[in-house]
């Protein structure tokens, strides 16, 4: 069955139905997550930036990402409002709780990086397009880049591309070569499921 919701490209959904919506979209990415840090990976965006102190400090990757998103979340309330900023709190701390639960619920002893940068890049995407359905965010720098356009007119995307370079410079020097090649990989795979299924003009469900 398909539904075209061309005439209304951003309907308005019940608040079940944006809880379950970000429920299942953070239990996406959280998984996305698992994957790529049992290979020692990173992304780009807040998660790569917990990922990398993670690696660095020891401390647990749902701990680091959500304490440093806390203060986003006041950028959050001013870049789209109360709605906005609660669904991303709301996000990160689902994700941050899943990513931590799934350790010893999902035990991954050994994964091959590259089937880890496809397969993470293909369920994270999936949980991104779920929470740009339900107007909701990872938090971080994606909420400045918001900022940024709205007040200043400079493109979100380009404020997120200079902040994942420069993640993945740091990253460069903590990580083997092949692992920051497998690393960019899994953040192209993202980016592409991204590009080829988020449209505002129109949502399909099959």
């Amino acid at each position: 069955m398909n539904i075209d919701l061309k005439s209304d490209p951003t309907p308005r959904y019940s608040h079940f139905e944006d809880l379950q919506g970000i429920f299942v979209a953070a239990a996406q990415a959280a998984l996305g997550l698992h994957l790529l840090r049992a290979a020692g990976l990173v992304t780009g965006g807040t998660a790569g930036a917990a990922l990398i102190l993670s690696y660095l400090t020891g401390y647990s990757f749902g701990v680091v990402f959500f304490t440093i998103n806390i203060p986003f979340y006041a950028f959050a309330y001013y870049a789209r409002g109360t709605s906005f900023a609660l669904k991303s709190l709301v996000t990160v701390t689902l994700v941050s709780a899943m990513a931590e639960a799934l350790k010893p619920l999902l035990h991954v002893d050994q994964i091959n990086p590259a089937a880890a940068a496809v397969l993470f890049g293909i369920s994270a995407g999936v949980g991104l397009l779920g929470l740009f359905r339900h107007r909701g965010s990872l938090g971080g720098v994606s909420i400045v880049a918001l900022i940024l356009q709205d007040k200043f007119g400079f493109r979100a995307g380009w404020t997120q591309l200079i902040h994942d370079l420069c993640l993945f410079v740091i990253a460069s020097f903590i990580l083997v070569p092949d692992q920051v090649l497998w690393s960019l990989l899994g953040a192209l795979v993202l980016n592409f499921v991204i590009a080829m299924n988020h449209r505002r003009d129109w949502y399909v469900v099959t």
